[in-house]
């Protein structure tokens, strides 16, 4: 078991402090970060982490055509499903997994980068609820070539440890046309990212702990520093608890989240599920 880190500094980011809206009935959703209509000069953006929005969209509803750009944004399922569709692919010639991939459940990820311009829409054509993330990250560079992936990511392994998801694009900020094209991450089995940023994932049973190396090891540029975000979804009730750093002043609930600053690159940052069932603990890990 890691040591507690002495240097960490953790700002907890209650639940009931975030955003909140309802939208026709068919939207409900918190926002950790000022977005549409919720703002607080407080929370604008923490590194590269600019959104991250919890998500339930009712059955056979969902956000219509809308565009974005120069945003690196990816919807993380947590259960249910979700339809993606935009402006790059024709209804009906939608692919299997990977970068013609359009419908997602849980354990999938879909990443798009905004870029120069992109327009999509995000549907619930099932007959159940979909409850999901959407995070978006400020990417290194303006101007990027529109382009998206998904990739689904085993319950198994992220009972394990935590699993990478996210890594910057090994080419860095001046990739060729090329680099782009063959998407290359940081670490292996994880969607390329623009921007000096790492998320994670992972499963923890009761009375167990997880270690997250910050910066995901040498997967980034910027090692000192670092902005490490944890959300705790809310998924179970309730009934999810987790404890940071060893500190009984860093207990997380459902909807909770929390700001970790003061850390390096290779630090070992311990989370421990405290409460009656397994937590899914997600990290958000930025320049």
């Amino acid at each position: 078991m890691s040591a507690p880190l002495s240097h960490a500094k953790i700002v907890l980011r209650r639940s009931s402090e975030r955003g909140y809206a309802e939208h026709g009935g068919w939207l409900k959703t918190f926002h950790t970060f000022s977005f549409a209509n919720y703002y607080d000069h407080r929370f604008q953006n923490f590194g590269s982490l600019r959104v991250l929005n919890e998500d339930r969209v009712a059955a056979r509803n969902g956000f219509g055509t809308h565009p974005h750009r120069d945003a690196e944004i990816f919807s993380y399922i947590l259960s249910g499903e979700l339809t993606h569709r935009d402006s790059m692919i024709k209804k009906g010639a939608e692919g299997s997994q990977g970068k013609q991939f359009y419908r997602m459940k849980r354990g999938d990820v879909q990443f798009t980068t905004g870029g120069t311009g992109i327009a999509h829409s995000e549907q619930n054509e099932s007959t159940k609820p979909v409850h999901f993330l959407q995070i978006w990250a400020l990417p290194w560079k303006y101007g990027l070539k529109p382009q998206y992936h998904t990739m689904t990511f085993s319950e198994e392994a992220k009972r394990k440890a935590f699993v990478p998801i996210l890594s910057p694009l090994a080419a860095g900020p001046e990739a060729k046309p090329a680099d782009e094209d063959a998407a290359i991450p940081k670490i292996a089995g994880t969607i390329p990212i623009h921007a000096d940023f790492v998320m994670g994932a992972g499963i923890i049973a009761p009375e167990s702990s997880f270690t997250w190396t910050v910066g995901a090891g040498d997967a980034v540029s910027s090692r000192k520093k670092r902005n490490v975000y944890i959300h705790l979804p809310m998924t179970n009730q309730g009934k999810m608890i987790i404890k940071l750093n060893g500190s009984d002043d860093a207990i997380l609930h459902e909807g909770d989240g929390a700001f970790i600053t003061q850390v390096n690159a290779g630090d070992a940052l311990r989370v421990e599920s405290v409460g009656e069932v397994e937590a899914e603990v997600i990290v958000l890990d930025s320049d």
